[in-house]
């Protein structure tokens, strides 16, 4: 198995994006990109810890492939706002790409080549920035939709 993190937003409606994904073989939500150990829900969504809702893909790479999971990443949200996704606005909502060394030319050419699609009206502001702790966010954020039956929260 391999493993893939991405942040697009409010991570509830980014993991039931990905769970749906043949080759997806476990996700989980939480928190990266910041300079608090451990946070909490409350501290993110609140600003100032640097961390971004993110998600942890782990995936079979002989069923899918990284460059075909950030294909995914860029389908499920619009890349070209700037730290916001919908309703929820701030530095938390960002749109990243959390890249191993292994992954990062690929996360890098992808963001060239969904730029050169000229589909969307604006240019991607998507981060590409390096893997590090990754903080489980607390249980009952994980599996939202599913455990709270909604479908979307606005993602996908």
């Amino acid at each position: 198995m391999a493993t893939a993190v991405f942040a697009a937003g409010c991570f509830w409606g980014v993991e039931a994006y990905f769970e749906r994904i043949e080759g997806v073989v476990a996700t989980r939500v939480g928190f990266m990109g910041g300079t608090v150990v451990n946070p909490s829900y409350q501290q993110v969504k609140a600003g100032g810890t640097g961390h971004a809702e993110a998600i942890r893909v782990e995936f079979d790479p002989e069923v899918i492939s990284y460059s075909e999971l950030v294909d995914h990443f860029f389908e499920c949200h619009n890349p070209t706002q700037r730290n916001r996704q919908g309703e929820d606005v701030g530095y938390q909502y960002r749109s990243v790409i959390f890249a191993t060394e292994d992954q990062e030319e690929t996360a890098a050419a992808k963001i060239r080549e969904w730029d050169n699609k000229g589909l969307f009206k604006s240019e991607i502001v998507t981060e590409v920035n390096k893997v590090s702790e990754f903080y489980d966010a607390e249980e009952y954020h994980q599996k939202y939709l599913q455990k709270n039956g909604s479908v979307s929260c606005g993602i996908g």
